[in-house]
């Protein structure tokens, strides 16, 4: 029981950690469940669909670790690039089972964030699809390979068979650690530099099965989504929470509304997670009217603040309970979930509280000590779910996780007595537009790069569909440049979303005693309405 006179949750300890690794969770099922379907791949082309059972599943894994291990070695590196496909789900599990590290990378990145994150991960490998929703990833493979000599595969995934085909000798699979790393997930901090947090099988392996247990995932259950695999949602919480479960595993490529309801009604999907903006989109879809949901139980969201109105509408409109999640990637992802069964108004204003084996104190920033419930502070935990640490970064390491074993979320936050959690804030310079992380600093260092921008500096703004925004505030020099060149400017560098909505052209900025950009006045004067009749929207 928390005490009452701290925000301090203690790690509810009636739930073991297992020492799990992901190949050792896949071999389990197969061996129990060996004839429950296990997975169920929607193609990117309409009505291609492959299913496999467990034991299938676990063969074609294990095919899968062997051609691995006649090109690379245990504890080596290889990044997946490409949408949610069946190759991505062999890749993982395969890599899971010969003890490689993998490195989800996201399809919509451009030339220079793939090099990036290739060179900063150390990848030896790379497997990708040539193109997706108009990104030429094949060109931009080309154009980044010469500069990676580490780099000594790259693998098209439309050649999966041939790659299968190319293994001339079987090595027996390794003795893999739950303790040994499993994946390299990017993200970043308040610097806005991209982190690559080192995520161990363990920590992988238990926050999906206790997230599983938490929203009743059961054997003969389908747990049904469009969360990205380079995401934990996607990679962790949807595909080890249902292996653990003996659950079936459903995915389409990326997120359709009308698709993703068309899993849900075709495959009896009975649980499903998606951000607020993409329920929302399900809501707003008008095939919602004559779809047949009633097997759908469970509609869990986190990524973004999740308004009281949208957990209202999904419950009466799904018919499902709603659970809200909370976490990041360098918690494995979850630190603490709303249970099936709490109260209204607990689902719809708080993100529950911890997960068990999960330790959770809320400190103020300044003085670190441990906040009374209901007053605001940073949230902090501890336990199993912790990263490694971010790879080859120790100084961004040791700035996250002090010398006690506290990761420092940057998030803002209160603490009931009950343990129950509510965010209302962050610490890190960092936007969440439709569930996806957008760092200022990563936008700013492309739009500077621009001829004629002196100076720039990227905000959140409340939107009521995002969740926010990004506004640029832009100083130029005796040039100023249209909008549409700084938009297509930013679109040739970086994922589309992380393109600016607003732009608004100033001739100064607020700045703080030695200089910096003080964007929090930015943002209030955005909200006061000063900018309402200069700001210039781009959808």
């Amino acid at each position: 029981m928390n005490p009452s006179y701290l925000a301090y949750w203690p790690a509810d300890t009636s739930e073991p950690v297992l020492e799990t690794t992901v190949g050792s969770i896949l071999r389990d099922a197969a061996a129990h469940a060996p004839n429950q379907i296990a997975a169920v791949a929607w193609a990117i082309v309409p009505g291609q669909r492959s299913t496999w059972t467990y034991a299938e599943l676990l063969r074609d894994a294990e095919r899968t670790a062997q051609t691995l291990l006649s090109r690379f070695e245990p504890g080596e590196h290889i990044a997946i690039w490409a949408p949610n496909l069946a190759e991505w789900l062999l890749l993982e599990l395969g890599a899971g089972l010969a003890g490689i590290v993998i490195v989800t990378v996201n399809p919509a990145y451009k030339a220079r964030e793939l090099e990036y994150v290739l060179r900063q991960s150390r990848a030896v490998g790379l497997f990708y699809i040539a193109s997706f929703r108009g990104n030429p990833m094949a060109e931009w493979v080309d154009q980044v390979r010469p500069g990676l000599p580490g780099l000594r595969e790259a693998i098209a995934l439309e050649h999966w068979d041939e790659f299968l085909a190319s293994a001339t000798a079987t090595r027996p699979l390794p003795s893999v650690s739950a303790r040994d790393p499993a994946q390299i997930q990017y993200t970043s901090g308040t610097t806005g530099s991209p982190k690559g947090a080192l995520l161990p099988h363990r920590a992988l392996t238990n926050n999906a099965r206790l997230f599983a247990q938490l929203i009743d995932m059961q054997r003969g259950d389908v747990y049904g989504h469009a969360m990205p695999f380079f995401h934990t949602a996607g990679c962790v919480m949807a595909t080890l929470g249902a292996i653990q479960s003996r659950a079936t595993h459903a995915f389409i490529p990326a997120f359709e509304p009308a698709r993703l309801l068309a899993l849900i009604e075709q495959e009896r999907v009975t649980h499903t997670l998606g951000v607020p903006t993409m329920l929302i989109a399900m809501l707003e879809q008008p095939l919602l009217a004559g779809c047949n949901l009633d097997a759908l139980r469970v509609v869990a969201s986190g990524g973004a603040s999740v308004p009281p109105e949208l957990v209202r509408s999904i419950e009466s409109r799904f018919g499902a309970s709603f659970c809200t999640v909370y976490g990041q990637t360098e918690t494995s992802p979850l630190i603490t979930t709303v249970r099936l069964d709490d109260a209204p108004a607990d689902k719809a204003e708080t993100v529950g509280k911890p997960l068990p084996q999960t330790e959770v104190k809320i400190i103020d920033p300044a003085s670190r000590e441990i906040v009374v419930p209901g007053a605001v502070g940073e949230l902090c935990t501890r336990g199993y779910l912790l990263m490694t640490g971010y790879f080859d970064n120790p100084k961004a390491t040791a700035a996250t996780i002090d010398s006690d074993g506290w990761l420092h979320t940057g998030d803002l936050a209160t603490m009931d007595s009950r343990g129950y959690v509510r965010i209302t804030g962050r610490l890190k310079d960092m936007v969440i537009r439709g569930g996806e992380n957008m760092f200022p600093a990563e936008i700013e260092s492309v739009l500077i790069e621009h001829p004629d921008v002196v100076e720039v500096a990227i905000i959140g703004v409340p939107d009521p569909k995002m969740g926010e925004e990004l506004a640029a505030f832009v100083r130029t020099g005796p040039t100023r440049p249209e909008v549409v060149a700084l938009h297509a400017h930013v679109r040739e560098n970086l994922a589309a979303p992380k393109t600016p909505r607003y732009w608004i052209f100033v001739d100064s900025f607020p700045l703080t005693g030695s200089g910096k950009i003080q964007k929090f006045i930015l943002r209030e004067r955005y909200l006061a309405g000063e900018y309402a009749g200069s700001a210039l929207e781009v959808a």
